[in-house]
């Protein structure tokens, strides 16, 4: 069993390459939607888990979303897991990965990377959401109309 997990605010679609090429390599796939204090996502963990369900196809029965407040390691072993799946979009991640997962297999979990697609490298959680609040900043030209 493997875990994916993060914000995923909002998920996107480097986020669903990951879970579709993470799904085939485990037997079951759990996309941990991470309570993180240091973090102000824009929704609940709860509507942010429903939001990548919906996302996600139904016939993706391996493939599970659940919520965590606390350490992934400690998710980890409480679920049995003894994989994390991380995607990295850039060598900086990649370094920021290394430390992790560093810590992650002293407990015993083992990370595994998936790099992103070219094509999908470019849009982060933090990228398409400043494009989402830059749209609803927006006037509508119907309003004008």
């Amino acid at each position: 069993m493997a875990v994916y997990p993060g914000t995923f605010d909002p998920f996107t679609p480097g986020h669903r390459d990951i879970v579709a090429r993470a799904r085939v390599m485990f037997d079951q796939l759990i996309v941990l939607l991470a309570v993180n204090a240091d973090k102000q996502p824009t929704d609940e963990a709860t509507a942010r888990a429903v939001r990548v369900r919906a996302a996600l196809p139904a016939a993706w029965g391996n493939v599970e979303v659940d919520t965590w407040t606390g350490l992934t390691t400690a998710y980890c072993l409480r679920r049995s897991a003894t994989v994390i799946v991380r995607g990295v979009r850039t060598a900086a991640d990649l370094r920021y990965e290394y430390q992790l997962a560093a810590m992650n297999e002293q407990l015993g979990i083992q990370t595994v990377w998936m790099p992103a697609r070219p094509q999908l490298a470019a849009t982060s959680s933090t990228v398409a959401r400043a494009y989402r609040s830059a749209q609803s900043a927006r006037p509508s030209h119907d309003a004008e109309e």
